[in-house]
């Protein structure tokens, strides 16, 4: 009876809807576990609305926390942090399709609809393969991540809280997530005492590089030796996100150079180190080696950029994703060349994607516009911290400059729906919302307005 209400339900909603149920609820449960007397240090449980706000920035993949990890949740807290990171970058449709699978279930058309939306794939053909290779993918990641970072921790911390901290480290990167466990030396510090340290930068911006750029793009470039090919869509993703790295890092690297609060007083490898991860980072990794709040405004601003972008499809990152900004650029570029294609390494885009890209983007930009405004009505703050606040909950990214632990009770909800929405994306959010109408059997008659 059971099972076959639940197969009502599946039919009755669609994919779109499906998906952001599921985020809700998982959310919604994590936020009572964390909110629980028994999941924090002092035994005395949390607000409903701080467990429900962590719950949101672990299941969104995030890392804006309103309380210190370390200082405020016992080591159950903690597990039940790094449980719903791992839920919710990789979604829990590719946990309920592994789990069916051990148990020899047939993954069926439903599934399979709710997976290529999760996936934000064109088809369903390999798409329960695909989940599989993913999970494969992301142990086998985690767990070189586990270990190369257990390798530094342990001197540290000790044998069993070394392998802990790396493991915890090693999946809240990987998903892009950047919640630490470092608050014990100093509250909301995430990397800073790492800053000159070679093996946990390299590391941990490796991870979340891998994270970010998405699952089709890794298997690709795994399976190149093999198929001697990359589709379109790894290549944008590789050049744009080597681009904005490289391009990112010298900014940072030129406008920080003498700022005695950031970049001044590092050696010249604590520099490239330090402009090299926070180049890295705006792409919805959330750590961070130096303090946020102590930058230049014009590093503020390129890394509310950066972060506005994010990572790539089918990854682990939020952000209007790299390959939109490719995307409009390109039709841009076509506009202004006067042409009526948009093309790109020989090959052309369907101006169904194009219009696809500007939607998001619009709609991005309109979520955080809001957002940023009200902001600055309810936590009566500067323009600057607001936007960069919300671009970073937008972007699932987790930097702050300050705002976030402050945040009054309306602020707390305003971010937790943003980073939702950063995280499903607005499209999606949308389409579960609206209802689809048909195409008309006929078409209006044309007239151009005047453009520019």
């Amino acid at each position: 009876m059971k099972q076959s209400q639940q197969g009502w339900l599946l039919r009755k909603l669609t994919p779109a809807q499906v998906l952001v149920i599921g985020f809700a609820v998982t959310i919604l449960i994590g936020g009572a576990l964390l909110s629980m007397p028994f999941a924090t240090e002092s035994g005395e449980g949390l607000p409903f609305i701080d467990g429900l706000f962590t719950a949101t920035s672990a299941v969104c993949v995030t890392g804006l926390v309103v309380v210190d990890t370390a200082t405020t949740y016992n080591t159950f807290g903690e597990v039940v942090i790094m449980l719903l990171i791992q839920v919710g970058g990789l979604g829990f449709m590719t946990f309920g399709t592994f789990f069916a699978f051990l148990l020899g279930k047939k993954i069926g058309f439903r599934e399979r609809l709710i997976l290529r939306e999760a996936f934000n794939q064109f088809s369903m053909q390999g798409v329960v393969s695909l989940v599989l290779k993913v999970l494969l993918l992301t142990f086998i990641i985690e767990g070189i991540g586990c270990v190369l970072l257990s390798l530094r921790f342990i001197p540290e911390l000790g044998l069993t809280k070394g392998i802990y901290y790396g493991l915890f480290h090693s999946i809240s990167a990987f998903n892009n997530a950047g919640f630490d466990l470092f608050g014990f030396r100093s509250p909301f510090s995430s990397l800073v005492h790492y800053v000159e340290d070679p093996l946990v930068n390299l590391v941990i911006s490796s991870l979340f590089i891998l994270g970010g750029i998405g699952f089709i793009v890794i298997l690709e470039v795994v399976q190149y030796r093999k198929t001697k090919r990359l589709s379109l869509h790894t290549k944008l993703v590789l050049t744009v996100t080597g681009m904005l790295i490289l391009v990112g890092m010298l900014l940072i690297m030129v406008i920080e150079w003498a700022n005695p609060k950031t970049l001044g007083g590092l050696s010249l490898q604590g520099k490239v180190l330090a402009s090299y991860f926070h180049s890295v980072t705006p792409r919805t990794a959330g750590f961070n080696t130096l303090n946020v709040g102590d930058m230049y405004t014009a590093t503020l601003f390129i890394t509310v950029l950066l972060m506005f972008v994010g990572a790539s499809p089918s990854s682990t990152g939020g952000g209007i994703k790299t390959t939109t900004l490719t995307t409009i650029l390109l039709a841009v570029w076509s506009m202004i060349r006067g042409r009526d294609d948009v093309i790109t390494y020989k090959r052309r885009i369907p101006y169904g994607l194009v219009y696809k890209a500007l939607t998001v983007t619009v709609a991005a930009i309109t979520l955080v516009i809001t957002v940023t405004m009200l902001l600055t009505i309810t936590e009566r703050t500067d323009l600057l911290t607001a936007v960069f606040e919300t671009v970073s909950a937008f972007g699932t990214v987790g930097l702050t400059m300050g705002l976030t632990p402050e945040l009054t009770l309306p602020g707390k909800i305003m971010i937790i729906i943003t980073m939702f929405a950063g995280r499903l994306g607005p499209l999606t959010i949308a389409f579960a919302i609206a209802r689809s109408e048909k195409q008309a059997p006929y078409r209006y008659p044309e007239e151009k307005p005047l453009i520019g």
